[in-house]
């Protein structure tokens, strides 16, 4: 997620290329990737520019899986050699946008317009069957956030649209029009953890459309019996909708099972997440691959011996001084684990 200080109306010019991203773990994510304890120190007559630092010169080929606006990418190309190639995803097409105008001045990026649920198959087509590093930056990210017309934010007002790729698939405007009380329900408790889902539900359908996203969050905000103080009482119900209309746990679940049979003997993943329900994912996937333990085993009174496709993992949280320049960073989570060399078998399990 690049927290950036991008202007609201969406467009994004070339001066905003030169923007200095301020990045969520950015030092940490791009270190973890590279599989180095930390990067270079940086040169005190630019402290940001990420290409400030001197260089690992490292080669290789790695994956930013949500390029975002790129600031996560930035610092790593300044940490890679020559010849190393950068791969980057994302849905959005402004972000891809961004991106098409970094790979036309660095001729080792390569870009993907697609979900990171697609890594394999987009990664096939260019010829690579193994990484070095994947990395992904979860969530949502501030462009998106403060351009009203994407539908994500409850400040302010746009189309109830809220998908991250606005050229395919449904808005939730449109869902929100044919969905039945008890299904939008249940997608507000289950990728909301709203306990109040069943009375917002009943709220919103209503309503006479979904044409506006502050009449659509007043809504939310009149039904909710119990605000939480600093907390607007539509947050959980927008991130439950957006969650859903863009499919987002299910491409972390796709996402994170290709990282086995994609990444190298000795290769990176670094996985940053930011609210419970993908944190709880990534944390059980890693503990599984690198146990051996599944929860198929848990009953059998002879386990079978399980491949451990990872090693231990470790968990960064952002510094003291992370949080206090920029509060968005407060709920985040690094996870991040080296692959083994055990040889990737295909399970039930996996």
């Amino acid at each position: 997620m690049d927290i950036t200080h991008a202007r609201h109306e969406g467009d994004i010019t070339s001066d905003e290329l030169s923007f200095v991203h301020d990045a969520v773990l950015l030092q940490e994510a791009v270190a973890a990737v590279l599989g180095v304890k930390a990067l270079p120190k940086q040169k005190a007559s630019d402290q940001n520019s990420p290409n400030n630092q001197d260089s690992l010169d490292i080669s290789g080929i790695y994956v930013d899986a949500t390029f975002g606006r790129g600031g996560h990418s930035r610092l790593l190309l300044s940490q890679l050699a020559d010849d190393a190639t950068l791969i980057v995803f994302d849905k959005d097409p402004t972000a891809i946008s961004v991106a098409q105008e970094l790979a036309s001045k660095d001729s080792r990026v390569r870009v993907v317009h697609d979900s990171f649920a697609t890594l394999t198959d987009s990664l096939a087509a260019m010829g690579i069957s193994e990484v070095d590093g994947l990395m992904a930056d979860l969530g949502i990210s501030s462009p998106q956030i403060d351009d009203g017309s994407r539908g994500f934010s409850f400040m302010r007002d746009g189309a109830v649209d809220m998908r991250m790729d606005t050229s395919r698939g449904q808005s939730v405007a449109d869902w929100l029009e044919t969905v039945d009380d008890e299904t939008l329900a249940n997608v507000l408790y289950e990728f909301g953890e709203e306990r109040h889902s069943r009375r917002i539900a009943r709220a919103i359908k209503q309503m006479e459309g979904y044409d506006s996203t502050l009449e659509l969050a007043e809504v939310i905000k009149v039904a909710h019996p119990n605000w939480q103080r600093g907390k607007h009482p539509a947050t959980q119900s927008f991130q439950a909708m957006r969650i859903f209309i863009n499919n987002e746990l299910g491409d972390v679940d796709d996402f994170l099972a290709q990282s086995i049979p994609i990444l190298k003997p000795g290769g990176q993943l670094a996985v940053i997440s930011f609210h419970s329900l993908e944190d709880r994912r990534i944390k059980q996937f890693l503990q599984r691959h690198s146990k051996g333990q599944y929860p198929e085993d848990e009953n059998l009174p002879m386990p079978p011996n399980r491949p451990r496709y990872f090693s231990k993992p470790k968990r960064v949280g952002p510094s003291k001084a992370e949080t206090s320049q920029n509060p968005r960073a407060r709920s985040a989570w690094l996870r991040l684990a080296t692959r083994t060399d055990t040889a990737y078998q295909q399970t039930d399990a996996s």
